[in-house]
């Protein structure tokens, strides 16, 4: 067994999420407190590799990994495991971490924490800090063994730590892929809406709260008023109020505007993902322990329609 710290990383379209680069920042801290080292893991092909301030990065390139397949990327990560036997292996907690993270807990019997804000050392041992109930509470947990398996929520910790140039160790596939049950058939991308949100300076983004598709027009007329376009959390698109190309969060689009106006959002780490960089955050919510009101500059505990109505009734 090592003292190392793996970082299991996530690309698409040759590009690394952010929370493969932010995690790599936090291992490397890690590292540093166990004796060991912060390694990047990058797995599949048609990426470059040398982009990470690790310690050290193992490249797995075998074309039957050049996309996502939660079978074939969950064996060579466990053989991988299990021939270096690193301390803690990190994921992000994303839909590639979910698969693999868990994949990798249930064959190894390494315990897993999931939902993870902070990961840090004391007095010797691992410790790790858990969102539950999106956010309302927060758990300590004290992984036991000689293993721990740790899916971190993305934007808990600076981008900027992870990010290097460390030259990259190109192995094989340390597995058979030639007889996989599971197949990559297609990417299926959202088609192109009416409005780029990426592209919008001003952004009111609507939520659960807003009750039905009746009142999306109220969150229409506010935005228009503020010269803004109307975006939206995933539960919202589900229930098909708008089109999934208004859709910010980890499923949906990133976003970055310079005012971004919530009505009626909670602050699901999903949908913190994809907004938690714009300038100016302003959330409306009734519920005063909502997670938004932790990272919200600006925040109100009230009923979105009296604030909105009240804002359109002041510009007439």
């Amino acid at each position: 067994m090592s003292n190392d710290v793996f970082v299991i990383t996530e690309h698409m379209d040759g590009k690394f999420s952010d929370v493969s680069f932010e995690m790599v920042g936090k291992a490397k801290e890690l590292a540093s407190a166990l004796g060991g080292q912060a390694v990047a893991v990058v797995v599949g092909g048609g990426v470059s590799s040398n982009v990470f301030a690790s310690d050290s990065t193992i490249h797995i390139d075998d074309a039957a990994l050049s996309n996502f397949n939660p079978e074939a990327y969950g064996k060579v990560v466990e053989a991988l495991v299990k021939e270096k036997l690193p301390k803690v292996v990190m994921f992000g907690w994303t839909v590639t971490g979910m698969d693999i993270a868990a994949w990798l807990s249930a064959r190894t019997g390494a315990p897993l924490a999931a939902y993870a804000k902070d990961v840090r050392m004391e007095g010797g041992a691992l410790m790790v800090s858990s969102q539950a109930y999106g956010g309302k509470l927060m758990a300590e947990v004290a992984p036991e063994g000689d293993m721990a398996i740790v899916a971190c929520l993305a934007g808990s910790f600076p981008v900027e730590a992870g990010q290097g140039s460390t030259a990259a160790t190109t192995i094989a596939s340390p597995v058979d892929l030639g007889s996989l049950k599971v197949k990559f058939v297609e990417a299926i991308k959202p088609a192109g809406g009416d409005v780029d949100i990426t592209a919008q300076a001003k952004l009111v983004s609507i939520g659960r709260g807003i009750g039905g598709k009746e009142n999306v027009e109220l969150a229409e007329e506010l935005a228009k008023a503020l010269g803004a376009t109307v975006s939206a959390s995933r539960p919202v698109v589900d229930a098909g109020w708008l089109p999934r190309t208004r859709q910010v969060g980890k499923s949906g689009l990133k976003v970055k505007p310079k005012l971004y106006f919530m009505l009626g959002i909670s602050g699901a780490p999903e949908h913190l993902e994809g907004m938690k960089s714009a300038e100016l955050i302003i959330a409306i919510n009734t519920d005063k322990k909502a997670p938004i009101f932790n990272v919200a500059h600006y925040g109100a505990t009230a009923d979105l329609f009296e604030v909105a109505e009240a804002m359109l009734n002041f510009w007439q």
